[in-house]
């Protein structure tokens, strides 16, 4: 019975969003096999959890090829190590959380040593390089999507394959009302409200964070009604932020730990893309989406990927429902007007909250945490 043996988990996430979403996971796992025990690479959210999280992920987590080869060492070093702790405790399963190109090397070892592996979050395969899903399917026991229509490219390849829900859907929810929160963060409710939200990375925050201030600098000579947060997010550090605040002499409320009562504060939204601006998506809040790499790295994002959004509420739209501003395009006066629009273009507005609406019914319902959990459950009484 799966109550009664006890089991070790794996878990290897390498960012933010995958430190969230492995802590969930293991939450619900624990409901299930009170057992069991959780050890890998993660960070906050995995430790308060419960997991013993044997490598800290935060010196890892970045994004672009620049990026990675900057930081190559400590990749490599966090490799060996969770190789080592695979060959040392001998866990009953890996669950590799997202960070691809990482958790594939560790997937592919894991299988050579007779360790399952679950992946949790496919690589977008649907937006470059197909032929992943071969490469994923031989070092996997099974693949689990957090998008529908991403089990098709399985599906054909005959790798086992199950959706499990986006674990967004699940997370999302405002501890407190709107009414309550704009008290809790001291904003006036009768004066609009702008969120900047740079990233959850540092070398993001470096390249989104002083546009954003910018923008808004803009916009409070044209709207000095306006009121400014920042949902600071776990993985950044107070220094990261801070030298970039001090160059503004707006009045920006940074808050920490609550970035779903943040976000629904907000009138209109700038945001990093990736997850941020689903989560924004998922709040129903009018946004601008921002994205901007070294230029190498968007060289070849540019010859590689073959879809014409990047912000994944116009992935699963289909269609371009919210304006993206690119690396080039990436200015302050670009996106002050769009936050003006947002604002205060009465159908604009209405029409790009009906769309929304619509991502969010595409999404589905919650549950993912669990259904991940049940995946690992049937993969650990698999003989």
């Amino acid at each position: 019975m799966i109550r009664d043996k006890a089991y070790t988990v794996m878990f290897s996430a390498g960012e933010a969003s995958g430190d969230q979403h492995a802590a969930n996971m293991f939450l619900e796992l624990k409901k299930q096999t009170p057992n069991v025990a959780a050890i890998g690479m993660g960070g906050a959210k995995m430790r308060q959890a419960g997991v013993d999280t044997r490598i800290d992920s935060s010196a890892i987590a970045v994004i672009g090829l620049i990026e990675v080869l900057k930081h190559y060492s400590e990749i490599k070093a966090a490799l060996k190590g969770m190789k080592q702790i695979i060959c040392s405790d001998k866990p009953d399963l890996l669950i590799c959380v997202d960070y691809k190109e990482f958790n594939l090397k560790l997937a592919q070892y894991a299988k050579k040593q007779g360790v399952k592996v679950l992946f949790y979050v496919s690589p977008q395969v649907w937006a470059w390089r197909p032929g992943r899903v071969k490469t994923y399917g031989k070092a996997i026991d099974m693949m689990a999507v957090i998008f529908p229509f991403e089990t098709a490219y399985y599906d054909a390849e005959n790798v086992p394959v199950a959706y499990v829900g986006h674990p967004s859907v699940d997370k999302v929810h405002p501890k407190h009302s709107k009414a309550d929160a704009l008290k809790l963060f001291q904003l006036d409710a009768a004066r609009p409200v702008v969120g900047l939200l740079p990233g959850s990375r540092y070398n993001e925050i470096k390249r989104l964070l002083p546009v954003m201030l910018e923008a808004a600098e803009k916009l409070a000579v044209t709207h000095p009604e306006l009121q400014y947060i920042l949902p600071q997010a776990d993985s950044i550090a107070d220094e990261n932020i801070a030298p970039f605040l001090a160059e503004t002499a707006l009045p920006i409320k940074i808050i920490k730990h609550q970035p779903y009562d943040v976000i629904q504060c907000c009138d209109a939204v700038m945001t990093a893309s990736g997850t941020a601006s689903l989560e924004v998506a998922l709040l129903q809040i009018p946004m601008v989406i921002v994205y901007k790499l070294s230029w190498l790295t968007y060289l070849l994002g540019r010859l590689l990927v073959k879809i014409p959004f990047i912000g994944l509420p116009n992935i699963i739209a289909e269609k371009g429902i919210v304006k993206e501003l690119i690396q080039h395009d990436v200015n302050a006066g670009a996106l002050a007007a769009e936050i003006d629009k947002l604002l205060f273009d009465a159908p604009y507005r209405q029409t790009m909250l009906q769309a929304l609406g619509r991502v969010k019914q595409k999404l589905g319902p919650s549950g993912g945490s669990k259904n991940m959990a049940d995946l690992a459950v049937k993969l650990l009484l698999k003989s």
